[in-house]
């Protein structure tokens, strides 16, 4: 996929500076990736990596700072913020560590949040709360969300509308509210491989993209 601009409150980002880039990550535009393992320092304590992303963007006293660490891991829901502050990334969970990753990309208070498969690398029975958690805040603060999953009933439930995207393109474009009426082969294929509960079926449908690719 290629663009001529790409504009994100007023601003194309594809003629700024990397100064003037330095700006917009992170302080507007946040993003939570999937594994927080790999997205963490091991050598930075939970308080000092969420401090980082204010104090970067922000001038503020360490004091300050520090307030604003513990408000947000509460506003995650993390349990005696004060003992986590000072462990380190792998005395967490990786339902915890999940946490401290949105909090650490939401404290500068973004404009946008990416999300890229935000609880693939977690249990499935914390993946709701991390879900919940990261709904809340953004209904709370305004922001705008970008989901990425290969779930789309997921990116239905949190998102008003679906870009279904194949090899950099996008293939198809619907409502959230209207996913049962998608046609595209790759979205109908992506429909019809989640298994549900109230089903049986032998096997899972694999896609045969020979339907819609061309050489």
């Amino acid at each position: 996929m290629t663009a001529d601009r790409l504009r994100f409150e007023g601003q194309d980002l594809l003629s700024i500076s990397e100064r003037e880039m330095r700006k917009v990550r992170g302080a507007r535009i946040s993003m939570v990736m999937q594994d927080p393992k790999f997205s963490l320092n091991p050598v930075l304590t939970v308080g000092e990596q969420i401090g980082e992303a204010l104090a970067v963007h922000e001038r503020l006293p360490r004091k300050q700072i520090r307030q604003r660490v513990l408000d947000m891991l509460e506003a995650v829901q993390i349990r005696d913020p004060e003992r986590v502050f000072d462990l380190y990334p792998h005395e967490v969970s990786g339902g915890m560590g999940q946490r401290v990753m949105i909090a650490m990309m939401l404290i500068p208070a973004p404009s946008i949040l990416i999300a890229d498969e935000p609880t693939s690398a977690l249990d499935v029975s914390v993946q709701g709360e991390v879900l919940k958690i990261i709904d809340e805040l953004i209904t709370q603060n305004g922001m705008g969300l970008i989901f990425i999953s290969h779930d789309l009933h997921l990116v239905s439930a949190f998102c008003d509308r679906i870009l279904v995207m194949y090899r950099g393109e996008v293939v198809e474009e619907c409502l959230a509210s209207e996913l049962d009426k998608a046609t595209h082969p790759y979205t109908r294929g992506l429909l019809a491989s989640v298994p549900r509960l109230d089903e049986t079926r032998e096997e899972l449908p694999v896609l045969d993209r020979s339907q819609w690719e061309t050489a």
